[in-house]
């Protein structure tokens, strides 16, 4: 362990999606949007253990990444998050509530809710998992470009705490500078913006 523990290479960093025997398991606190289960599982040699957590139907993200007025921009949405108790700065994003509803539908569907904007290239950027110890959430980001407006009569009428949120284009750097300096905490929104400067970075030689 530690300081004996072997080199990976990039082939060895991949996670093993393989979950273990769950011997039973049942619904602890049924909630409005997620429950919190409680499993039995079996680790084999480890034992058998309780685990209490809570049950996500999953979310998206979206990256809207524009690049007509010279440097990339992205647009931000500052929302109210009660948990937290905190004014976000965020992307637009959305759960997974559609059964079988594909996640960059859902994605196309989120963008257009919450920002009134549609865009004809999309494409997956990163799936994350938000707190894997005590939540199953995974949050897949996509970058949405080739971005117009929805039409006037069809857009989405927000309310509650999307009803008049702020929003603005944000310079991709600025949104980097953002995140490294600790002004903005929402994760979805860091890990996108830094995984978007990445992949936009030339690697080094």
């Amino acid at each position: 362990m530690s300081l004996d523990a072997p080199r990976l290479a990039l082939t060895d960093v991949v996670d093993v999606l393989e979950r273990r025997p769950v011997l039973a398991s049942e619904v602890a606190f049924a909630g409005r949007v997620w429950d919190v289960r409680s499993d039995t599982i079996d680790l084999g040699d480890a034992g058998t253990v309780v685990r209490e957590y809570v049950a996500h139907p999953g979310a998206v993200a979206v990256i809207a990444l524009r690049e007509d007025r010279g440097e990339p921009e992205v647009l931000l949405i500052r929302q109210y998050r009660h948990p937290v108790g905190a004014q976000d700065w965020e992307l637009p994003a959305g759960l997974l509530d559609v059964p079988g509803e594909d996640p960059v539908e859902a994605a196309r569907r989120e963008l257009a809710e919450e920002t009134d904007l549609q865009a004809d290239t999309w494409e997956q950027l990163i799936s994350i998992t938000t707190s894997p110890g005590g939540l199953d959430e995974v949050i897949t980001i996509f970058v949405a470009t080739d971005l117009s407006d929805v039409a006037e009569g069809e857009r989405f009428e927000r309310e509650h705490e999307e009803a008049g949120m702020p929003t603005g284009w944000v310079p991709l750097s600025v949104a980097v500078q953002a995140a490294l300096a600790g002004q903005v905490r929402n994760a979805p929104m860091i890990l996108g913006v830094l995984a978007l400067s990445a992949r936009r970075t030339p690697p080094a030689n």
